[in-house]
């Protein structure tokens, strides 16, 4: 990365296949972007075709990228474009194909992330190359079409704020494993708190980060295997707890989804049918939210009186829908 900084910040990128152009001058002095160092930005990923076809951008999702200098991120050349920068720059950078050849896997692994998924999803013991010939398709039509013909991009980079290291809390996907380890108890805890607040969102998002740590411990054992299911069995409770958030914001089939992937594991699961039958009910799926609640109380009958009060609200709602849609129904017909 230091021979190709060196080159754009001395003007001659062009030989190595690296253009920058400097869209608004930044403040202060540059950092050396040594280890550890953390950016901050948005970017918008373009094609060099006529139109200049936007393939991505950061501000659509609310969120800026984090990139940490030195933690062997899949796109090296962000790390030495993004080096090139002070805090309030705006940049254009045209890159040949050698450099964004991987950008597909990363554009998927970003836009997982951006709806809340897993960013490893799909991923297996293997690179990225074995995965597609593996799967096939990484799930988007336009990435599918820029692995299949790779072409040159452009980056155009709002550089946010640029941190020092030790001047910030490593995110999750930046931490080594033993940190991840040693982190998902205080990430979780947050968590909490945050929801006893009242703040959901946030905290889903803590719980999410927590998930996302022992996830990515877990794509490195043998599925099935004791440490495995060791790290299963710490990911549940969190992922019961981001269930419940996601009940609060009215996000109901992505708690199915989660509590679907629960009870296929652990088919005793008392609070993964609960949330599942709530979400069903939320949804109109009577039928299965009727089958879940009483697996509740088969599993643990003290929870009979919590599942009765679940059941009267459902048949109280189920009633009204009822009547309001022989009321649409009438003025149909009249």
């Amino acid at each position: 990365m230091a021979d190709d900084r060196a080159a754009l910040l001395s003007g001659v990128g062009r030989a190595i296949g690296l253009e920058k152009r400097v869209l608004q001058p930044g403040r202060g002095e540059l950092s050396d972007f040594r280890d550890g160092t953390k950016a901050t930005f948005h970017y918008r990923t373009l094609k060099c075709d006529e139109d200049r076809t936007v393939v991505d951008d950061s501000r659509t999702c609310g969120k800026p990228m984090e990139l940490i200098i030195g933690k062997k991120f899949k796109l090296p050349v962000w790390e030495t474009i993004v080096s090139t920068m002070r805090e309030g720059e705006q940049a254009e950078f045209l890159c040949d194909v050698k450099h964004v050849v991987q950008y597909p896997q990363v554009s998927k692994s970003l836009r997982n992330i951006a709806v809340g998924k897993d960013p490893l999803e799909g991923q297996r013991h293997c690179c990225g190359i074995a995965q597609m010939h593996e799967h096939h398709s990484l799930g988007y039509h336009d990435l599918d079409e820029l692995h299949k013909n790779p072409q040159p991009l452009v980056f155009q980079i709002d550089m946010l704020k640029v941190e020092e290291p030790g001047s910030y809390r490593q995110d999750p996907w930046a931490m080594t494993d033993e940190e991840k380890l040693q982190a998902v108890p205080l990430i979780h805890e947050e968590g909490n708190q945050l929801f006893k607040k009242g703040s959901i969102q946030e905290a889903a998002a803590k719980y999410y980060d927590a998930i996302a740590c022992l996830k990515n411990l877990q794509m490195k054992e043998q599925p099935g295997s004791p440490d495995w299911i060791q790290l299963d069995l710490q990911i549940t409770p969190l992922l019961l707890n981001y269930c419940q958030c996601k009940l609060l914001l009215e996000e109901y089939y992505e708690v199915l989804e989660h509590c679907n992937s629960i009870l296929s594991k652990y088919e005793d699961n008392v609070k993964a049918y609960f949330k599942r039958g709530k979400a069903h009910a939320a949804v109109w799926n009577a039928t299965e939210a009727q089958a879940d609640f009483d697996m509740v109380v088969h599993l643990d009958p003290s929870l009979g009186h919590v599942v009765a009060k679940e059941l009267k609200k459902l048949e109280t709602r189920m009633k009204e829908k009822d009547q309001e849609d022989k009321a649409r129904f009438r003025g149909i017909f009249l």
